[in-house]
Parts: C-alpha cells; sequence; structure tokens
C-alpha cells in the first residue's frame, strides 16, 4: 500500500500494552524516557483531537494495569479500554480490531511495550490489512537489544514506518505558528526535550 501522509484528520493512535508491568521489562531505552514520550503522545491526541485505542493483556497478572499517568491522561479511552485476556497479538482480537475500524481512520499511530512482543505483530497484521503505520520506537521497548533490533527490521521490512516521538509531532503539527502548534512546541520543551538541550536555547525549531 503507498504511504500517505499522516494528519490530525486521517489518523489514530494505538497504544499497547503500556501497563506497569510490562513496562519494568524495557531495557533498551530509559523507562522514564519512554514514560514520558508514551504522555506526550497522549497529549498530542488529546490536543489535535486524534482518537486513541487503548489495549492492556492479562491485567490481573504480573503485567498490572495500563501505567496511572495514561489513564489519566485519557480517561475516556482508558475506560472502554481493550482488555485481552491473553491474545499476544492485539490484532486478532476481534474487540481491538473493531475499535480501531470505528475510528475510520486509514493511518495507524503505534506505540507498544514490549516492541518485540506486543507492538511487532499488530503493526505488521495492520499493513497487511491495508492500513498505513508508522511505529514510534521511543515510545515503546524491549528486554534485549537484539530482540528490538530484529522486532525493527522485520517491521521496516513488512512496510512499517518507523518513527520516534519528536518526529511524528512534527509531522502532524505542520505548522508550530498555529494555536496547536504553540501548544504542542509546549509540549516538547515541557514532555519530551530533556533539559540540558533546553537550556540556553530559545527554540529548537
Amino acid at each position: 500500500m503507498k504511504f500517505s501522509n499522516f494528519t490530525q484528520e486521517n489518523s489514530a493512535m494505538l497504544l499497547i500494552d503500556h501497563q506497569v508491568g510490562t513496562m519494568k521489562l524495557i531495557k533498551n531505552l530509559p523507562l522514564t524516557q519512554v514514560e514520558k514520550n508514551t504522555l506526550a503522545l497522549a497529549k498530542v491526541a488529546k490536543v489535535l483531537k486524534i482518537p486513541v485505542v487503548l489495549t492492556s493483556s492479562q491485567e490481573e497478572r504480573f503485567q498490572g494495569l495500563l501505567i496511572t499517568a495514561l489513564a489519566q491522561s485519557l480517561p475516556e479511552a482508558y475506560e472502554v479500554r481493550i482488555k485481552r485476556a491473553g491474545i499476544v497479538n492485539a490484532w486478532d482480537d476481534e474487540n481491538f480490531v473493531q475499535a480501531v475500524k470505528d475510528t475510520n481512520r486509514t493511518n495507524l499511530i503505534m506505540a507498544g511495550v514490549t516492541t518485540d512482543v506486543c507492538l511487532v505483530y499488530p503493526a505488521i497484521s495492520a499493513v497487511r490489512e491495508g492500513y498505513s503505520v508508522q511505529a514510534v520506537m521511543d515510545a515503546s521497548g524491549s528486554p534485549f537489544h537484539l530482540s528490538e533490533d530484529l522486532a525493527r527490521q522485520r517491521m521496516r521490512d513488512s512496510g512499517v514506518v518507523l518513527t520516534a516521538t519528536i518526529t511524528l509531532i512534527a509531522e502532524l503539527v505542520k505548522d508550530w505558528s498555529r494555536p496547536e502548534g504553540v501548544e504542542l512546541q509546549q509540549l516538547l520543551f515541557s514532555d519530551v526535550l530533556p533539559p540540558e538541550f533546553i537550556e540556553g536555547t530559545s527554540t529548537p525549531y
């Protein structure tokens, strides 16, 4: 399928298994960085009014609930989150797929924990179903660098576009001078960019 530009009008955001237990499995990136970027994606969706689908797996086991800050940021999406009983590939869960279809969006922004289990399969499955997919790699993570690298390669080979939080925000904003752009530029300074980058810098963009 030909890749199309992602806009706030044609995109949906799917956040997969950002649960208190699974987050602890991330070792290829600092956990705090992944948490910050995940919450930044949630805030971007709110500002740009992009529909969000949340899903979790086996909340009653070590995976636990979705991280509290995410639930607080997206209370409506959290309330109707897709709670999978144990299905590994979220795309194999008919309730998840229906929730995605109900967004009426053809471009899917995905992040998931872990990359090598929870993100790789639904990202590839969605591409096979005709969706354009961008996977946000710094809002995802794996226990091992090798499994992360292989999952990224597998997604890339299957047509998934790999991206980062800042890159995605800029693509969706398109113009920093519009009201939403101003708000999201402030988000970058407060929630995404590290303090040492910001010091002495008036604006990075």
